[in-house]
C-alpha cells in the first residue's frame, strides 16, 4: 500500500481526536471493510451448525420478513 499523508485534528491540549486522509485512500478504506465484513459473514455462515436452505426458500422468507 502506498504511503498516506495523514493530517491529525487534536483538541485544546493537543490530543489527538480526529484524522484527516485523502479521499482516494479512504474509499480504499472503506472497500476494504466491506470485504473484511464480506468474508467475517462468510466465515461464521461456514461454521454455523444449522442445514443450510435452498435460495428460493431464502428469498421467500426475506420477502416475508421472517429472515
Amino acid at each position: 500500500m502506498e504511503q498516506t499523508l495523514e493530517r491529525y485534528v487534536v483538541d485544546a491540549e493537543g490530543n489527538p481526536v480526529a484524522v484527516i486522509v485523502d479521499i482516494e485512500f479512504y474509499r480504499q478504506l472503506l472497500d476494504a471493510w466491506e470485504e473484511f465484513e464480506a468474508i467475517q459473514a462468510y466465515d461464521l455462515a461456514k461454521a454455523s451448525v444449522e442445514q443450510p436452505i435452498p435460495l428460493e426458500e431464502a428469498l421467500r422468507r426475506v420477502e416475508e420478513g421472517r429472515a
